[in-house]
């Protein structure tokens, strides 16, 4: 398919035009015409561009790209060799934020909640980005922060009562702990996120609500893979996924 093709299906399956985002999606660097082979990616590295182009790619598909908002804009150093190396192979990179993150079927949340045996039961949050569910059976924070370290193949850092029974859950992919508040008004047991800050420690022992920090990384892994997963079936493309481990 060509790229122009890739970038206005994609634009009109995660519906780009309603989100304010701090970063631009879809296009970021064009590459050659025709694309015939797509990789995926949580984060547009170094370690990821050079997998993806080493396996042939025409387009690289990240959830995190280049240009956000407050970056300083020079290209030099790190940015410049990633770039170049873009542009001397000919290989695009298109990158999806939070209109990946917020899809109904595709997105990291959705993907999440899926991986966890959550089942979907409303939206909250900025765009309704942010997702709020319940388990099929009731689990001990304990039981449950396993359940996570074994979906996610890491260990999360919990903050709560272990012995606390957990029924209802909100989640939300990546840095969304400044969601932890307007999850608690939710009247949910836990709140799932990538990260934590040093107020969420406090919130969580004062409300009773558990907070679970599971990774930025580990959390967001999911969403790219399944649109890329789409793609490939959607417009017969080869697809593979190139992940990188980090421990944030």
């Amino acid at each position: 398919m060509l790229l122009n093709e890739l970038r206005d299906y994609n634009a009109s399956l995660l519906q780009t035009s309603l989100f304010k985002d701090y970063c631009p999606n879809g296009v970021q660097v064009e590459g050659r015409a025709e694309v015939r082979r797509i990789a995926t990616g949580v984060t547009a590295s170094q370690h990821v561009l050079d997998a993806a182009i080493a396996w042939g790619a025409d387009a690289i598909l990240v959830h995190h790209g280049y240009f956000w908002r407050n970056e300083e804009a020079t290209i030099v150093g790190i940015k410049k060799r990633r770039i170049a190396q873009l542009l001397r192979n000919e290989v695009s990179l298109l990158a999806y934020h939070l209109p990946l993150d917020a899809h109904a079927e595709l997105g990291n949340n959705a993907q999440l909640g899926k991986l966890l045996g959550l089942i979907e039961q409303g939206r909250f949050g900025e765009q309704s980005i942010a997702w709020m569910g319940s388990l099929t059976q009731p689990r001990t924070l304990v039981q449950f922060a396993e359940q996570v370290a074994r979906g996610l193949q890491r260990t999360p850092q919990v903050i709560g009562d272990g012995n606390k029974n957990i029924r209802k859950v909100a989640w939300c992919s990546g840095g969304a702990q400044g969601y932890f508040e307007a999850a608690i008004a939710q009247g949910v047991d836990a709140y799932i996120t990538g990260e934590i800050s040093e107020q969420n420690f406090h919130l969580a022992n004062e409300t009773g609500v558990a907070f679970i920090a599971a990774g930025h990384h580990a959390t967001e892994r999911y969403g790219i893979q399944a649109l890329g997963a789409h793609l490939a079936k959607q417009f017969g493309l080869e697809h593979r996924f190139f992940d990188q481990n980090n421990p944030i």
